[in-house]
């Protein structure tokens, strides 16, 4: 079933033949709607055949999605939080949208080694020979 283009950031945007929708009973309270209605929206994104993301984007977005990929690198967002069909729709497709939002995000800068200063380890080494003079001192008396 073809929906409406998802639009991700800038020029990025899922094309709506990459999104398939499947519609199935909801769990939980509601009532007799549960019962009768498919309310609950399963979205499947094909995330490693799409043509619209980049290779770092996927890897991310496999990576973040965790047990939602299949081994055939299918994404699968289920939503099921509202009672209304079209509410959980729009609930998974910007689900999906915030995966790969974060997914583009660039890698943080690497880390810098540091070393101490020469102040801090001199009253860290003070420190210690300090409690080690309370211990000490704790003992029993030696006789002399």
């Amino acid at each position: 079933m073809a929906s409406a283009p998802l639009y991700i950031k800038g020029s990025i945007t899922i094309a709506g033949w990459e999104l398939t929708e499947q519609f199935v009973l909801a769990g939980g309270p509601g009532g007799q709607n549960v019962n009768k209605v498919s309310t609950a929206v399963q979205l499947f994104f094909d995330l490693r055949g799409s043509p619209s993301l980049g290779d770092r984007v996927k890897a991310n977005a496999g990576r973040l999605a965790g047990r939602r990929l299949s081994k055939e690198g299918v994404l699968m967002i289920e939503a099921n939080r509202f009672r209304s069909q079209e509410r959980n729709r729009e609930d998974a497709r910007e689900r999906l949208r915030e995966l790969l939002l974060e997914a583009m995000e660039p890698p943080p800068p690497p880390r810098r080694k540091t070393k101490p200063t020469k102040g801090s380890v001199e009253r860290r080494l003070k420190a210690k020979a300090g409690r080690s003079d309370v211990k000490r001192l704790r003992g029993k008396p030696q006789g002399d």
